[in-house]
């Protein structure tokens, strides 16, 4: 496994964490690829939803697994914990729970390789609590500059940076008590999904800013997955793209998709596959 180069490779699990304090990104989509990927390489995998409330890390695992039973297929299943919100009244007795029970989780799951987790999108301890644990963390953005106001305040007249955003802050923030921890620092990584009506010339500009912010920050960029149906469309089977070659090879010819949609389950898995080697965590074999 390609791994950051400041961790013992025998140290694991391996923590993941998809994050972002703007909705609409594909925060869980991308989680939930990343497990699937990572398991079908033959690791171990791990998941934490830590925005149980909104839930759907945790109802597509809930998906697979009844899929998985009803349909008689073998699916790899991560082994997944949900985090509640504390409904402790006093602010520090509310902490120590969540604490408690994220540590329990993360001690639950020491036997895997990897551990994938997805963050709710706003700032709260328990999403502190997340990032402070990423060995890598994944933060999607849409190609525009109103996502990349998750990163940085931006001058949309001038296109200048004026100051870092509040998430970035948080970010910086985990990343210090880690250094000073004696933990490696966190490996930011920002998923560029390129929206397809953008025009050039915008495009030129985003990648202008990021580049300049990635300096200033500290992150760096990978490509990410475009705005496709077939991310969506197999959610309540708890299937994938990854999963659709095999699928799709036991049909008979009544049931065989055309070849326009082969076509996109095709190129959505090698997103997903070129995703994993971009952030450097495209395996050869599990230890």
């Amino acid at each position: 496994m390609q791994r950051s180069s400041n961790r013992p490779e025998e140290a694991v699990p391996y923590i993941i964490v998809v994050g972002s304090e703007k909705g609409g990104t594909g925060k869980s989509t991308t989680a939930i690829h990343i497990a699937v990927a990572l398991m079908k390489l033959g690791f171990r995998v791990g998941t934490i939803d830590l925005d149980a409330r909104q839930g759907t890390l945790s109802a597509f695992v809930r998906n697979r697994a009844s899929y998985a039973e009803q349909s008689g297929r073998r699916l790899e299943l991560s082994k997944h914990r949900a985090i509640e919100r504390s409904k402790a009244s006093e602010r520090a007795a509310a902490e120590a729970d969540e604490a408690g029970r994220l540590q329990d989780a993360f001690d639950d799951l020491a036997d895997c390789h990897f551990i994938v987790v997805d963050t709710p999108g706003s700032d709260s301890y328990l999403c502190r609590l997340g990032h402070n644990r990423a060995d890598t963390l994944i933060t999607p953005l849409n190609d525009s500059f109103l996502d990349i106001g998750v990163l940085a305040q931006i001058n949309r007249e001038r296109r200048e940076v004026e100051a870092p955003s509040v998430y970035s802050q948080l970010v910086w923030e985990q990343n210090n008590q880690r250094v000073v921890a004696g933990r490696p620092p966190i490996d930011w990584v920002i998923l560029r999904n390129r929206l397809a009506h953008i025009e050039a010339r915008n495009m030129r500009e985003i990648s202008a800013l990021l580049d300049l912010l990635a300096k200033r920050i500290g992150f760096r960029t990978a490509p990410g997955i475009s705005e496709r149906v077939v991310f969506r469309e197999h959610f309540m089977k708890g299937l994938t793209a990854l999963d659709l070659p095999e699928q799709v090879a036991g049909q008979g010819p009544s049931q065989a998709r055309g070849p326009a949609e082969s076509s996109s389950h095709a190129a959505a898995r090698r997103e997903i596959q070129d995703l994993l080697a971009a952030i450097g965590l495209f395996a050869s074999e599990p230890a």
